[in-house]
Formats: C-alpha cells, structure tokens, sequence
C-alpha cells in the first residue's frame, strides 16, 4: 500500500523538485549522487528517488528508466501501472527524446555520431559474456576552455561543453561512448582519469560526475501530444559554467511546453 504518511527522516530531508505533474506522470529534477531504488549498491543509502518521490506525494510511484547515481537531471515517473507499460514503451521504440549535457577532458568533437556497440555491465555474470548492443549517441561541442594548468603531461589543460543526445538507451551509454572516443566525462571514476578528476575536485570545487540531463521530451501517454520538459543544472555545474565562460549554455528553466 502506498504510504502517505512520511516517517520524520523524510520530512526532515529536502524535497525532490518536481518539474511538472497531472494525473498521469510526474517529472523530477533527480539529484547528483541519489540511486533511483534500493540495490545491491545501496550499503549504506537512507534515501532513494522512489521512496522519496512516494512519500512525498503521497501515492506509488513506478519509474520507466533510469539515471545512473551519479547523474542529474530529468526524469520522469508513471502514477499508474498502465501508464508505466505505456511510457517503458516510448523509450522501447525510442520515441524519447533526451538532451544532456556533459564535461569532458580534451576539445571534443564538432559534432559526430558515435556508434559503438556495448555490452551490458550488470555485474551478475562477466562483460565478455554479454552480447554485444548496438548503441548510438549523437554528441555536438558547445564551447571549450584551455586552462595554464599542468593536470596531466602538457602544460595547459583543455577541457569540453559537450550535448550529448542518446538515440539508445544502454547502461552508463554516454559515458563509455565519449571515454572511447577518447573524450571521458570529468568525475566519471571508472570510465575517465583520476588526475582531472581530482582537480576539478580539489582545485575548482567540483565534485562528482560532470553529467547532467537538461530535456526530455516524451509522448504524453494519455493526451498523445509530445511534452518537452527542461531543467537547470546542479549549483556546482552552474558555478563552473560561469568560471569557464560558459553562461550562455546554462539551461534556462523553462515553463513546461506541448509540442503537436
């Protein structure tokens, strides 16, 4: 049964900012660092988007994709079980359109479509034995920004605004395919490199993952007009933005559009 109740710790935390809400689905802005729903990677964790988005509205809440941990950003939540069929659907046909935007070690490309194939990590039996899926990512520079900084072997160290647009949806899909076309997320600690992570830590204040997902657009399950939904970026992402001269990519948190 849902609980509509929260226990004290709940109240106590902060509310999940919720972007857009009607009868069908509800839209949040998931925080840096939270997991989704309680995993085997949850040692520890008290809190959990599923749990929280629950008790905070006061009814069941039923996810139809996912965000890694680490990442921030839209993401939407069904407030029926047919609505969830309906919606993991769209993202099955990839009638889903998402937008995000990442920071990355080196001057990305211009614009290319990166198109490796990957295969699942979901650690209940080794990668090799996994089949291999295809996996597409459409990913476009913004701007860039050297620093006189020796992070690495060179004496300045350049960095990237890089849109990312995932025409798949494999697991951590963004973040492998830029680390393999030589261009890794800064604060990614298993796809990108420990050195400029750290410094974006240490030096600029920056922790975590520099990944965050700033649009979704999504055919309405029940009005079956598309809804694009938009979204700011973390205050650590926003202050950086503003460091590297990058205020003009900061996302403007937009009112909710229908697109026909």
């Amino acid at each position: 049964m849902p609980q509509s109740h929260p226990t004290l710790q709940d109240k106590d935390a902060p509310e999940l900012a919720v972007l857009y809400r009607d009868a069908s689905l509800v839209v949040i802005h998931k925080p840096p660092g939270m997991l989704v729903h309680r995993s085997p990677l949850a040692r520890g964790e008290t809190r959990f988007v599923v749990q929280t988005l629950r008790d905070q509205l006061g009814q069941r809440v039923y996810p139809v994709h996912r965000l890694d941990r680490p990442t921030s950003g839209v993401m939407v939540f069904a407030l029926s079980p047919t609505v969830a069929a309906r919606l993991g659907e769209a993202f099955t046909q990839q009638a889903v359109s998402k937008r995000y935007l990442a920071v990355v070690r080196g001057i990305g490309p211009e614009h290319d479509v990166l198109d490796y194939a990957l295969r699942e990590e979901d650690g209940r039996r080794p990668k090799a034995e996994m089949p291999a899926m295809a996996a597409l990512t459409e990913v476009r520079r913004l701007d860039s920004v050297e620093l006189p900084v020796a992070v690495d072997r060179y004496p300045q160290a350049r960095y990237s605004l890089m849109e990312a647009r995932p025409r798949t949806g494999r697991r951590h899909q963004i973040r492998r395919h830029l680390s393999q076309r030589g261009y890794p997320i800064i604060g990614d600690a298993k796809h990108g490199k420990g050195n400029h992570n750290r410094f974006f830590r240490d030096r600029l204040d920056c922790p975590g993952l520099l990944l965050a997902a700033v649009e979704l657009t999504i055919p309405h399950p029940v009005e079956g007009a598309r809804l694009h939904v938009q979204c700011g970026v973390s205050p650590g992402l926003h202050a950086l933005f503003e460091r590297f001269g990058w205020s003009g990519h900061i996302p403007a948190v937009a009112p909710i559009g229908w697109k026909r």
